[in-house]
């Protein structure tokens, strides 16, 4: 969505860093990274490069160091600069000429995004961290010093020298806790802040090499197929126009083996995952229009043993069953379910209530539960979900060990949209 003349991705490269030199706890309490995701770091990189992209990799510093002296050399290149990440640090970057993206949430940060999210301009961002600390990367600050406190010593004496200057002038626990952590916090503000001088001459002759080349489509192809990137390997197919071909031992969510590229397969794929650009207006109105007939049709409440046991037989006859629970929490732990929902086809779903504290008459949760164990635990019945996970662990709490899982749509949203946010509401609003 955003046009640049010049891009690059940055990684981690292997090895310590000069933080680890500096101080040996620095992220030690970082499990190893599984062995699972360690096989996916070479694919990755050989897809960004296939996709044409500079990609930078500098031995002895962090990727965020790397970010940093490039977005330092685009300043004073007088470039605009948009950098793609959800961590915090770099909030330090942020400049006139600076901005932060969090594609995962569509958050923008520029200097006023950083001051109403932080409390503090990007030049303070340091400073605000040296005091709190940073928990991700094992750097501890002023014990009992959370953001509004950083805020308030930031807003009264100015930066975090002055504050170490006039500690004797900060009463209370938190205060003595300061003038304990006086040693600690000028190594602690070297961790945190982010190098805008690295060395990156034998990486990168100048600012300029830094454009796209153009996408290598026969490499992409094979890394898709090999990988089963099923809706990208079509993509591509297309620019090479070709057909694509079933990809070797693939799998795609449901659990089925990935077919050759059709028609139809287009075509539910499109309804599934969401319009291309060029249909975008034809399909979304379309889709309006089926959803309009959809609300036409049947929803019921249930509030009585027959409804109940004519919901049973239809959950029992149908090929997919969408469910859901309501409870009072987001803590799997401690939830207790309110009502279910059940949905066998567009437009003809039912909720049944068993624990709503006012309203007209329901059924007792544990009737409910007890007519629906046998379908819950049933792998011949297949169900569909949104984060089904939590609602095993619910279904978990009542003994009812939930069964006949075929997909869950946000794991799906994760693997084929993993840069973008994965609740309902999102996927609502990108794909209805």
């Amino acid at each position: 969505e955003l046009k640049a003349d010049h891009i690059a991705c940055v990684f981690d490269a292997k090895g310590k860093t000069f933080r680890d030199e500096m101080y040996s706890e620095y992220k030690a309490h970082r499990s190893p990274m599984p062995e699972d995701l360690v096989k996916q770091i070479e694919p990755i990189h050989a897809m960004v490069k296939a996709l044409g992209w500079p990609v930078l990799m500098v031995s002895g510093v962090e990727a965020d160091d790397v970010i940093g002296t490039l977005a330092c050399q685009a300043t004073q290149a007088g470039w605009e600069t948009i950098i793609s990440t959800g961590d915090k640090d770099l909030a330090q970057l942020v400049n006139s000429s600076v901005t932060l993206i969090n594609t995962m949430t569509n958050e923008k940060l520029d200097i006023d995004g950083v001051i109403e999210k932080f409390g503090v301009p990007p030049e303070r961002i340091v400073d605000y961290l040296s005091i709190i600390g940073d928990t991700v990367d094992n750097v501890p600050g002023v014990p009992k010093a959370g953001p509004k406190t950083a805020n308030k010593w930031l807003a009264e004496f100015g930066d975090l020298d002055k504050l170490m200057a006039n500690a004797d002038q900060v009463k209370g626990v938190v205060g003595e806790n300061l003038r304990n952590s006086l040693e600690w916090l000028p190594q602690a503000r070297q961790l945190i802040t982010v190098k805008t001088d690295c060395d990156l001459s034998s990486h990168l002759p100048g600012l300029d090499d830094l454009h796209a080349k153009p996408e290598d489509a026969p490499l992409l192809r094979e890394l898709f197929e090999r990988y089963a990137f099923k809706t990208w390997l079509r993509d591509v197919e297309k620019q090479l126009g070709g057909v694509a071909p079933e990809a070797s031992g693939g799998f795609d969510l449901a659990g089925s083996p990935i077919k050759n590229s059709s028609e139809e397969d287009v075509k539910a794929d499109t309804k599934k995952f969401g319009p291309t650009a060029t249909e975008a207006t034809t399909a979304l109105s379309q889709e309006t229009m089926d959803l309009q007939g959809a609300i036409a049709k049947h929803y019921e409440c249930v509030v009585d043993e027959v409804a109940l046991d004519r919901w049973i037989k239809k959950i029992e006859g149908a090929e997919l069953t969408a469910v859901d629970t309501e409870t009072t929490s987001l803590d799997a732990l401690a939830a207790e379910i309110v009502g279910i929902s059940l949905c066998v086809t567009s437009g003809e779903a039912c909720y049944i209530p068993v624990a709503h504290r006012n309203g007209e008459a329901q059924l007792s949760r544990e009737l409910v539960l007890a007519r629906l164990k046998p379908w819950l635990e049933s792998a011949l019945y297949l169900k569909v979900g949104q984060n089904l996970k939590y609602d095993s662990h619910i279904f978990a709490n009542y003994n009812i060990t939930l069964q006949g899982i075929a997909f869950d749509t946000m794991l799906e949203s994760y693997v084929l949209e993993s840069h973008m946010p994965h609740n309902m509401d999102n996927l609502a609003e990108r794909h209805l």
